[in-house]
Parts: structure tokens; C-alpha cells; sequence
């Protein structure tokens, strides 16, 4: 069903933000690896007029190959095979690459994990790529041990500690398919994935940490493998063993013949694994996508394509330095701890800091705590993270030194501009350059993205294509639409990274991409362009409401309430209304030691009038200490949605960070 779109509104603070540019800073133009917009637009516009000369070149200078291409692509839409006839190995890109060079003896992951409490040092462990080529290898022999082949689609559901890396590449190693599950999913949402791959192989933990309490992932995994549908069938019955780290001492279940201790299987397997030969579309790992209805999308990627658009984007934007210490806050469970905490770095042979916990425990300041003692130079998190930071205000970020910070990127929503200057601001000094960049799932990497060294900012907006994305601004009918109007953002040409599918549903896949613009790769998002050619995300499209004729952004709706000073965070929805067709419902989460009142609402309502006008005014705001969340820091707008409608909460919660904060929700409307 085809979805509406036209011109979201534009308020004021976003105009004059766009009329704010900032140059890349002159260290990063003399010495980065696109060093001005004129080298950016040669290579963009070779990447997309002559794109198999300009992949191959690429594909011959970043990837170790162990037999070249036939063709660099095959494109029968939306069938897209990159680098056909070839054969390589992504664990031999991102490790045995690195060993007989400088880099073997350089630390390749470095993490840290969350402290007991106040004072408390987490555990800390570091890994050389020397020592971390020799886990995987032993972790690959495991998962052989205990019948793993190639094809076989393996389950893992760790915290985010090394092992969970470490999994990732000892499947890719002996060309097993990974499906990684995040940590805060439910048995259900297991099973579920379980039966869809018909994965063979769970690995798991005992538990993880969050927050100082144990997430006990062992007894989710248990759960998960008794559950049935509803004709009584196990829906995880293709599992056949389950590997299992031990993080903690607490007790559990160990079923005989199937369930393994990680530990004592490396004491039987020697660290010699040579990395398979696999052909260039290989299936490398099925990550899944949940919805508010009908079951996960097992997103799938394969070899090459995936590697080399991970390897470059990690590479191009964020300037990325032998020297650099470098931290995606992401968690593994989702792409972009895929893309750009695993794959992208060891791929550039880069350090990589990961940390399990949160990042306000057991204080505000641990993020900051853990920049000052790691001397971490690049920085990649979520807008939702910043906003916190935001609303915890400036004093802990100022406890420590952030001077090691050379750059500073965002990922998983549009940024609005106040939260974009406050990090470039605040925890930048104004000296980092910031990446705001747009991609997907399907994408695999990163496709609209500032590159530090070549592309003048604007605060809230992707601003360009990465080399090789044709990315489109259109109405209804596929035709462009004028600048700053707005429309469907669609990607009008084949790209390494793209997804090739979704796992056993080849019919969803063209229906739910290939099939809302044709010809097109459908995004989901609205989008705009400014006079400069800049990309505006405004969310997606069924962010976009219809209130008495007029076609408003809820982006932009948020992005005028957090403008206001006492406002940390706010999520717009709509609900149904008779006389407007929908209203809009206001969900704001104001600063610390900023009481809410009648007077308080009423004057954010009349300053989203002054900042879009009078038809954008928010028909009902309504306070909460906190919004409804992912474990990865994504606000739930469809609970909100539920919500504001007065409806009963339906579809998958699993992933919600805390499920009190809808409980009190619920209590403020009673």
C-alpha cells in the first residue's frame, strides 16, 4: 500500500541552522584521507559513472583475495551479486591480514565491563590481533567440535564482551552464518529467530551485567528451546548444542549432550584453523528486524560486498588512524556494532573499544570516564545518548579530559541541531568534527555521511552520499521532487553492502522494498534536500502525520521542543482525531530540576507554534521522567503511539530498556 508523503514543515531553528556551515578543521583537510569536496566529487562522481571500474580498484586495493572476480556486478533487480567467481575469507581480512606486519602486536579490541558500583573498577581485558587471531581460531575449532559446517546458521546470543566478537569471526572463519540476538530479547524473540534461520548452534552466557544486576541469558536460551507453537511443535528443535561462557557464579541448568561450557571446549581443540575459501556471495550473517506486527525480517548479507563497504565507510568518515583509538558505543546485537564495533575497524586494523553497560552507571559520567582513560580520538554513538548527556547535564562530561577526542560521529535517527551543537560544543570543544550518518540494516554501511576532512556541516542534516549511493528525494509517483520539499527518499542504484534478501521470504523482500517505487530501493524514510544538496532525514514515513490537511513532521515537531530550554528530550506520535483526522500527542522529558505544570505545557505549546506555526501546535503535551526506550537507546514511538491512542500495548516490548517507565505512562493517564 502506497504510503503519502509531501513537504514535511520546516521550522525556524532548522532554517537557520542550515544557513550555519561549519568547514572541516584545517588538521583534518591537510592530512585526511579525502582532504577537499573537489577529491570528494571526483571520486563520488566516478563512483557512480563508471561504478565497476571504480569497485574494482576498490576491491583490489582494500581486500585480500584468494581468487579475483569474474565480474564486478551482476544486477537483475533486485538480484545484486558483487564480485562473482571470487573467493576470500572475512576473518582472513580482519585478523591473518595483520600478522605478519606491525599491526600483529597491536591491540585490537579493548574492553571494559561494568563496575560493581560506585568506585568499582569493571573487569578489563585487551586483545593483540596476534592473541585475538588465536581465540577465534580455537573458537572455530569448537564450533566444528560440536558440528558446525559450513552454511550452518549459528545462534549467538552474548553480552557485549570479546567472545561475542570473537563468535562473529569463528563462524565467518569456517563460513558458518551468524545470527547475533540481542542480549535484552526475550526466549520468545529466540525461538522465534531459532526457527526461522533453523539455526543447529546456540552460543550464550550465563548472564550478562547491566546496571549491576545479572540478565540471565542461559535460563532465556532454555526457555526458548522448551517453547512451542500452537500445534505443540518445539520451535527451536533444530538446536543441538548450546555453548555456553561462563560470566558469573550463579547456578544453572546444564543439560547433558547438549549444553557445553565454552572453557572446557578450548582445552580440546588446538589454535590451528586455516580461514575457509568462500565465494564472494557467500552468506555471511542474518540480522533481524522487528516490527509492531508480523514476524522479524531476517535481513541477510554475504561476503565481499558487505566487507568491502564496511572496511571503506569505517575507513573514509571517520578518518580512521593507525594510531586512533576508536569506540562505536553500539552493542553487537544490532548492525551497527556489526558494521562498525567488529568488521569495519579489525578489517582497517584498528583498535576497537568495546564496554558492556550503561552508560550512566554506575554515575553519568561513564562515558566520559572511559574516553579520559583510554584516550579514545573517535567517538560514535546515538542522538538518544546525546540528548541524556544532555539533560545530565554539562558538569560530568567537564569532570574529565576529553582532550584525546579528534572526532565525534551519530548514528540510529536524525539528530536534531540543538543536541548536534551541545556534543560539538560540550564534548568536542568545538575542535572535532562531527559525522552525522544515515544507513540501515539493509544497507549494511554507512551510504549519507559528512567525510571529515572534505564536507562543510550543517547541524541536523547527513548532508552527501558516501561513493557509490544514488539516493533520491521523491513523491508518490517515483518522480524528484524540487529542493527542500519533501518526499520518499529512495537509492536509485545497486551498492556493495546491500542486503540480498530476507531469509526464506523472497517475496517480502521485493514487497517491502523493491516494490512501494519502482525500480527503486524503497528506504522507509521521508527525506528533504536544501538548496546546498544537503540530505535532511525527517524520520520515517509513517512519521509523517496528516493534522487538518497539513503534512507535519514529528522530527521536526521534537526537534522545536528540545529547542526550547527546559526540555531534554521529547517524542511526538500522533493519535486519531474527528475534526483533524490526526492530532499531535507531545511525550517531554524536561531538565533536571525543571517541575512540570500547566503553565510549562502551555508554554511549549505556543513556542511550537512560534518555531513551525499555529497548525504544528501539539494537541495534548504530556510529562514523564523518562520515554520508553531500546536497550539501544532508540525511543519506542510505537508504544507511545499505543499510548497517546488509549489503546492497550500490543507487539513485541522484549527490547524495551525499562519496563516501568510504560507503567507509570499508563499512570499519569488514569
Amino acid at each position: 500500500m502506497a504510503t503519502t508523503t509531501s513537504a514535511p514543515s520546516v521550522n525556524i531553528t532548522t532554517v537557520l541552522h542550515e544557513n550555519r556551515v561549519f568547514p572541516p578543521p584545517k588538521s583534518f583537510a591537510k592530512a585526511a584521507w579525502i582532504k577537499s569536496m573537489a577529491e570528494y566529487k571526483k571520486l563520488y562522481h566516478e563512483s557512480i559513472r563508471q561504478p565497476e571500474k571504480f569497485w574494482a580498484r576498490q576491491a583490489k586495493e582494500e581486500l585480500v583475495w584468494f581468487k579475483p572476480w569474474k565480474s564486478v556486478l551482476q544486477w537483475k533487480l533486485p538480484q545484486a551479486k558483487w564480485f562473482a567467481g571470487g573467493q576470500l575469507n572475512v576473518c582472513y581480512n580482519c585478523l591473518d591480514r595483520h600478522l605478519n606486519t606491525p599491526t600483529a602486536n597491536k591491540a585490537a579490541l579493548i574492553w571494559e565491563g561494568e563496575p560493581a558500583g560506585p568506585g568499582t573498577p569493571g573487569e578489563e581485558r585487551t586483545y593483540t590481533y596476534k592473541q585475538l587471531h588465536r581465540e577465534v581460531c580455537l573458537f572455530a575449532n569448537v564450533l566444528k567440535r560440536n558440528g558446525v559446517q559450513k552454511g550452518d546458521r549459528v545462534i549467538i546470543y552474548l553480552p557485549m564482551t570479546p567472545e561475542a566478537a570473537m563468535a562473529m569471526l569463528a563462524c565467518a572463519r569456517i563460513g558458518a552464518v551468524h545470527s547475533v540476538v540481542f542480549g535484552g530479547f526475550s526466549a520468545q524473540s529466540v525461538a522465534d529467530r531459532i526457527f526461522d534461520s533453523q539455526a543447529k548452534v546456540v552460543i550464550t552466557a550465563d548472564g550478562g551485567f547491566r546496571r549491576g544486576s545479572v540478565v540471565p541469558l542461559k535460563k532465556s536460551v532454555d526457555d526458548a528451546l522448551a517453547l512451542k507453537d500452537a500445534a505443540g511443535n518445539l520451535l527451536a528443535k533444530t538446536i543441538e548444542k548450546v555453548i555456553v561462557l561462563r560470566r558469573s557464579n550463579h547456578e544453572i541448568h546444564i543439560q547433558e549432550g547438549r549444553d557445553v561450557w565454552w572453557h572446557r571446549e578450548v582445552q580440546n581443540v588446538e589454535a590451528d584453523c586455516p580461514a575457509e575459501k568462500l565465494e564472494s556471495e557467500t552468506p555471511l550473517f542474518i540480522l533481524y528486524t522487528s516490527g509492531s506486527t508480523g514476524k522479524p525480517k531476517g535481513i541477510l548479507h554475504t561476503t565481499a560486498g558487505y566487507l568491502l563497504q564496511a572496511k571503506l565507510t569505517t575507513k573514509y568518515v571517520f578518518d580512521l588512524r593507525p594510531e586512533d583509538v576508536y569506540w562505536c558505543t553500539a552493542d553487537v546485537g544490532w548492525v551497527t556494532g556489526h558494521s562498525y564495533v567488529v568488521y569495519g575497524p579489525l578489517a582497517n586494523g584498528a583498535t576497537s573499544l568495546m564496554y558492556e553497560g550503561a552508560p550512566n552507571y554506575p554515575e553519568p559520567d561513564r562515558f566520559w570516564r572511559i574516553v579520559a582513560k583510554y584516550g579514545v580520538t573517535i567517538l560514535y554513538t546515538a542522538p538518544t545518548a546525546i540528548r541524556a548527556f544532555m539533560k545530565w547535564g554539562p558538569q560530568w562530561p567537564d569532570k574529565h579530559d576529553l582532550s584525546s577526542l579528534r572526532l565525534l560521529g551519530t548514528v540510529g535517527e536524525p539528530i536534531n541541531p540543538e543536541a548536534w551543537m551541545w556534543y560539538r560544543e560540550v564534548i568536542g570543544h568545538k575542535r572535532c568534527p562531527i559525522v552525522d550518518t544515515w544507513w540501515q540494516t539493509e544497507t549494511g554501511g554507512i551510504m549519507i555521511t559528512p567525510l571529515p576532512g572534505a564536507t562543510p556541516t550543517k547541524p541536523g542534516t547527513a548532508t552527501l552520499p558516501f561513493f557509490g549511493v544514488v539516493p533520491e528525494v521523491v513523491d508518490d509517483q517515483g518522480h524528484p521532487v524540487p529542493k527542500n520539499s519533501g518526499g520518499k527518499l529512495v537509492l536509485r542504484r545497486p551498492w556493495p553492502g546491500m542486503l540480498r534478501g530476507i531469509w526464506g521470504d523472497p517475496a517480502r523482500f521485493v514487497q517491502t522494498y523493491w516494490s512501494e517505487v519502482p525500480g527503486c530501493y524503497f528506504t522507509g524514510d521521508g527525506c528533504r534536500q536544501d538548496k546546498d544538496g544537503y540530505y535532511w532525514i525527517v524520520g520515517r514515513i509513517d512519521d509523517v502525520l496528516n493534522v487538518a490537511g497539513h503534512r507535519i513532521g514529528t522530527a521536526e515537531v521534537e526537534s522545536a521542543l528540545v529547542s526550547h530550554p527546559n526540555v531534554a528530550e521529547a517524542a511526538v506520535v500522533g493519535r486519531s482525531d474527528d475534526l483533524k483526522g490526526q492530532a499531535l500527542v507531545a511525550f517531554v522529558t524536561l531538565k533536571t530540576g525543571i517541575l512540570a505544570s500547566p503553565g510549562i505545557r502551555e508554554e511549549l505549546r505556543l513556542h511550537v507554534a512560534r518555531e513551525i506555526g499555529p497548525v504544528a501546535k501539539p494537541d495534548d503535551i504530556r510529562f514523564a521522567e523518562m520515554l520508553p526506550k531500546t536497550r539501544s537507546g532508540k525511543i519506542m514511538r510505537r508504544l507511545l503511539k499505543q499510548i497517546a491512542g488509549g489503546g492497550e500495548i500490543k507487539g513485541d516490548t522484549t527490547t524495551l530498556e525499562d519496563f516501568s517507565v510504560l507503567a507509570r505512562l499508563a499512570a499519569a493517564e488514569e
